[in-house]
């Protein structure tokens, strides 16, 4: 096999003039030209040559190649169609990359892995689109796709929120739906500059290392979710009017009450001050309550 070549602005420019490409705004396309950035999320992403790794948005295969160097075998899923004959070119020297051209969000991923590494867990690796950060990694923890872990490049905002906890403005539905999944952990901050294009906004690596069970009991997770989603859609309002003003909850304003009263919480208290344990504990009330009337 050959030491990656790319990673650096030279090689990149050289590929994307070779080919006479041009990005995509709609695919939201950031090539990262960092070797220091590559090489951290690597050592994040703690891949060994037992592993299956799935990229997400491989580009013209920089990160490919180093994860190549890396892992027992690498599928690569890339929505441009563009970018397939360069990265033939570019992993041309590689025999353990598959190159799909897909749309991750309608990949059946679980079907994937069971094909292709026997249903046992994969890791992801990824610079991810960010316009589509959050339905990626969510549909990936919510379909219940085996994973270890889920490391990639997000922007800087997206991963306080990801990590933050009750009381902080960035926390919301994504922290909950996170931190129930997973452990989340901001690996480095990474500035525009390590990326051509440069984007707008900072970036940050951050590793989600999924939880062996859940760190709360809930009886009904899908529930517990609807009643996360529905306190945060209107942040202002008090976790009861949230609750109330939801038509996927079909109870009484009283029974929203008395769920959230026997958390010892006072009917004007905002979802944002509640913990992911608080969130299981009142869907689990609210379980009774409905099976009860």
């Amino acid at each position: 096999m050959s030491k990656p070549m790319l990673g650096n602005p030279q090689k990149t420019i050289e590929v994307l003039q070779k080919y006479q490409f041009t990005f995509q705004k709609k695919f939201g396309q950031n090539f990262l030209i960092d070797t220091h950035v590559l090489d951290k999320i690597i050592r994040a992403a703690d891949i060994t040559k037992d592993d299956l790794v799935l990229e997400i948005g491989p580009g013209i295969g920089t990160m490919t190649q180093y994860l190549a160097e890396a892992a027992r075998q690498v599928i690569a899923v890339e929505i441009d169609k563009n970018l397939i004959p360069i990265l033939s070119d570019t992993l041309g020297g590689y025999d353990n990359v598959t190159i799909i051209n897909e749309d991750i969000l309608k990949l059946d991923i679980a079907q994937l892995v069971n094909e292709e590494n026997g249903g046992r867990p994969i890791k992801v690796a990824a610079n991810l689109p960010y316009y589509i950060t959050t339905p990626i990694i969510m549909g990936i923890f919510e379909n219940h796709v085996p994973v270890e872990s889920v490391t990639v490049m997000v922007q800087k905002e997206v991963a306080a929120r990801m990590q933050t906890g009750p009381g902080n403005k960035d926390y919301g539905a994504l922290s909950l739906a996170v931190q129930y999944y997973a452990k989340p952990y901001i690996v480095a901050n990474v500035p525009p500059n390590c990326f051509m294009p440069r984007p707008k906004v900072g970036s940050a690596v951050i590793r989600l290392t999924r939880h062996k069970t859940p760190p709360v009991e809930v009886a009904d997770e899908r529930l517990m979710f609807d009643i996360i989603r529905a306190s945060f859609n209107q942040r202002r309002k008090t976790l009861v009017n949230g609750l109330s003003n939801s038509d996927r909850l079909r109870l009484s304003r009283e029974d929203i009450i008395k769920a959230v009263e026997r958390l010892g919480k006072g009917a004007g208290v905002r979802g944002e001050a509640l913990t992911l344990e608080e969130f299981a504990r009142l869907c689990n009330n609210i379980a009774e309550i409905s099976a009860d009337r």
